[in-house]
Formats: structure tokens, C-alpha cells, sequence
């Protein structure tokens, strides 16, 4: 029984290659594998793993001055519109422009289809929509 679900288990790992793109991933994939398995043996690893995962994917929300900044800037001339929709954890398209913000080079913003997106500006991936 406990092959199986070790089985199981290290088969959804392996199906989600697409979620250890990010090294945070990988770090709390990692990190939760190696806790899982202290607690609770192969099986506790495999979950551990998986959740470790899932919590490491999570995008830190950028400091309220960010947002402030972005709620605040003008907006541009020319309304930017995509067909794809604006997704947290998603890059924007390379057609949108993404604006440095002065005092805090680790974020950038953008307007796309009227909503104003926080990204981190190597990825273009966006971290937060403001509403």
C-alpha cells in the first residue's frame, strides 16, 4: 500500500514540471520534501515536496509605496490593450511597455486594458492587479 502511494504521490510531483519553472518553487519544493521526510518518511517527502511547492510559488505583494505610486501615475496617451487576459504570476506581453518605478527598481508598472499591474521587470511577470 505504502509503494503505491508513494507511487502516486511522486507521479503528481513529476506532472508538474511547469510549477518548478521559478526557483522559489524549486526552493520550497525542495524545502518540503526534506521536512516531509523527517515527519513522515518517502510519503511525508512526496507531500511535503508538493506543498513545499505550492507556498513557494506564492509572489510577495510589493510595499504599499509601489502601489501607491502606480494607483497615482498618469496614465498613458494611448490606451494599451492585449488579447490575453492579465494573470498574477503571468508575464505581460513584449507589445506592453513597462514603466520603471523611480525609488524602487525591483518593480515596474504597466496599464494594460485599463487595469494598472505591478511587475517585476526582467520577467515582465506580473505580481499584483490593482483594483
Amino acid at each position: 500500500m505504502n509503494i503505491k502511494v508513494v507511487g502516486i504521490a511522486a507521479s503528481i510531483l513529476l506532472a508538474s514540471t511547469s510549477a518548478f519553472a521559478q526557483s522559489s518553487t524549486v526552493t520550497g519544493a525542495a524545502g518540503g520534501a526534506a521536512t516531509g521526510a523527517i515527519v513522515g518518511g518517502p510519503v511525508g517527502a512526496a507531500v511535503g515536496g508538493i506543498v513545499g511547492g505550492v507556498a513557494g510559488s506564492v509572489i510577495d505583494p510589493p510595499p504599499q509605496k509601489v502601489v501607491t505610486y502606480v494607483q497615482q501615475a498618469p496614465a498613458p496617451a494611448e490606451r494599451i490593450v492585449v488579447k490575453e487576459k492579465v494573470v498574477v504570476g503571468q508575464p505581460l506581453p513584449e507589445t506592453v511597455v513597462v514603466t520603471p518605478i523611480p525609488d524602487d527598481p525591483k518593480y515596474a508598472y504597466a496599464i494594460v486594458n485599463d487595469q494598472r499591474v505591478i511587475v517585476e521587470p526582467s520577467s515582465r511577470k506580473v505580481i499584483q492587479v490593482i483594483q
